[in-house]
């Protein structure tokens, strides 16, 4: 979403199987490394995770021992027969969190962030990559400036996926940075940042994972360019009753100017997204449905809907030649909450999840149901710490910037 959404309803509202495999430095190893509408496919093959498949014909099994038994819950195998790796996509289904990597969204961008960051080998490495991918000095526009260039979608997706990646880097060198990094057994990231939740899993590399958030901030503003579109925050109402304001609105304007909830932030908290009528019909008509207050947000377009859908094919041909493989921890997504093991369905959810609704209020519920026990905020900005504590008082969260 657009610099200010998360920032702006933060603001406007505000008044287990990971530990067994200890991740090496991004700067190193990577580059070698709720409800929805969308309906995705689940390969059950009894506990089947991907390796290099063979070019033979022969069935080949191998197994992966975590590396502390003691906290084992999954043990990962693989099926190859021919070319094709067989993969269990429910692998994750039973996860039991006790300790969670989140990472921040498009609109925790601010400048000055990255500055910290410079101070470690290891995390300033990932910015000199990044100008390398990028073709541009992305550490002076996140340092420097200015705001207006910094809050732009092709440029503040990459820079906080980059940033939230170094963030780690700054986290690994602190005292007993690595023995949590050891423990994370579940990660996620709000929209942007399950991409840098699938990069921490290592699900893809920093390159190939930066390359494809590039290309995404791209397709996305082009679609929002292609069709005039809007978003509004709304304060004060529960989920049912936004989409009941949505319905109403929807009466009122032609098929193309439809509204939905894009974004199940936390209770309370919800942005609309739709064509540009039917997000005036919708603030119209707040107050008698008893809202707060509606905020308009200063975003791109209509993101997290239909008008996003001229940047899926997009994603799906760059996803689709980019090596994926099954994050060594659950990494849940935005677009149903679940995680999900099989590369192939990942491909297919991040291709989708520009139109779907983010489940982010979904997510937190689940992990903080589950028994999670503490959660870090890795990257720029507080917005989740802030959806968190709002969620349950008493959850325990730290911020660790870059």
């Amino acid at each position: 979403m657009h610099s200010h959404l998360h920032r702006s309803l933060i603001q406007r509202t505000l008044s287990s199987s990971s530990s067994r495999f200890a991740l090496p430095p991004f700067s190193n190893s990577l580059s070698t490394m709720a409800s929805s509408s969308l309906t995705l496919p689940s390969i059950s093959l009894h506990k089947q995770l991907p390796f290099n498949a063979s070019s033979s014909n022969s069935l080949r099994i191998r197994s992966l021992q975590p590396r502390n038994p003691d906290r084992s819950r999954v043990f990962m195998t693989s099926v190859s027969v021919g070319s094709q790796a067989l993969v269990n996509d429910s692998l994750f289904s039973d996860y039991s969190p006790t300790s969670a990597f989140l990472f921040p969204g498009q609109g925790a961008q601010a400048v000055g962030m990255g500055k910290e960051a410079q101070n470690v080998p290891a995390a300033a490495e990932l910015y000199k990559k990044a100008n390398d991918i990028l073709g541009f000095d992305l550490l002076d526009i996140c340092v420097n400036g200015p705001k207006e260039k910094l809050d732009s979608t092709v440029i503040s997706q990459p820079a906080i996926y980059v940033t939230s990646l170094a963030a780690v880097e700054l986290f690994r060198v602190r005292d007993g940075g690595q023995q949590i990094i050891d423990s994370v057994d579940v990660t996620c990231g709000l929209s942007l940042g399950e991409y840098t939740a699938l990069a921490f899993a290592g699900a893809f590399s920093f390159e190939d994972g930066l390359k494809l958030v590039k290309l995404r901030g791209e397709a996305m503003q082009e679609a929002a360019d292609a069709a005039k579109g809007a978003m509004v925050s709304i304060i004060g109402l529960d989920s049912e009753k936004v989409q009941q304001l949505c319905d109403a609105a929807n009466q009122e304007v032609d098929e193309a100017d439809k509204v939905q909830i894009a974004n199940y932030l936390c209770p309370g908290n919800y942005a609309v997204s739709g064509g540009v009528k039917g997000v005036e019909a919708l603030e119209a008509k707040a107050k008698s449905f008893k809202a707060r207050m509606t905020v308009r947000l200063a975003v791109a377009g209509a993101f997290h809907t239909s008008f996003m859908e001229p940047a899926v094919s997009r994603l799906e041909a760059a996803l689709a030649a980019t090596e994926i493989r099954t994050p060594k921890i659950p990494v849940i997504s935005n677009v149903d909450a679940q995680p999900h093991a099989d590369p192939d369905t990942i491909k297919k959810i991040l291709a989708r999840q520009v139109t779907s609704p983010v489940q982010w209020e979904t997510t937190v519920k689940t992990l903080l149901t589950k028994g999670l026990k503490k959660s870090y905020e890795l990257g720029p900005g507080k917005v989740i710490a802030g959806i968190v504590k709002r969620m349950d008082k008493s959850a325990v969260i730290e911020n660790v910037g870059a």
